[in-house]
């Protein structure tokens, strides 16, 4: 581990960032964005609240098609492998299952996807704060 990248990993090319990864996560951020904003944005014109909610609904359905895909794939991979039965029954594992582990752990850790965890989080509650604000207190 060097600066916390796995550089001398044998799964460095399946840790490393893709530009697809990026495109979906810039996706994920901007329909958080949009969703939590439509309260914001009906205050001013409910044309613009309809936008953010397209714009968000349809990011988020993009976004999550992606994810989905994502995780059917590590599924099919871990069937392929018999990953299950294996650790399970504790049996013998080979250099390919032992690669096959590493790179399942390492697409695992994420750290775009704690940051679009943080983004909806965050975003979220300053939407329901807003929004508790407009309907009950103004």
């Amino acid at each position: 581990m060097e600066g916390k990248k796995c550089i001398n990993c044998g799964q460095y090319k399946n840790c490393k960032d893709t530009q697809a990864s990026w495109f979906f996560f810039a996706i994920g951020v901007i329909a958080t964005i949009s969703i939590r904003a439509v309260t914001i944005l009906m205050s001013f014109n409910p044309i613009y609240g309809k936008v953010a909610w397209y714009v968000g609904v349809g990011g988020f359905f993009v976004f999550f098609i992606y994810k989905f895909k994502l995780s059917q794939s590590r599924a099919k991979l871990i069937a392929q492998k018999g990953l299950i039965d294996k650790i399970t029954n504790q049996k013998q594992l080979d250099n390919d299952d032992y690669n096959t582990i590493e790179a399942l752990f390492c697409s695992l850790v994420s750290k775009k996807e704690r940051a679009n965890y943080f983004f909806i989080f965050i975003l979220s509650a300053l939407a329901l704060l807003f929004a508790i604000y407009m309907d009950f207190f103004k």
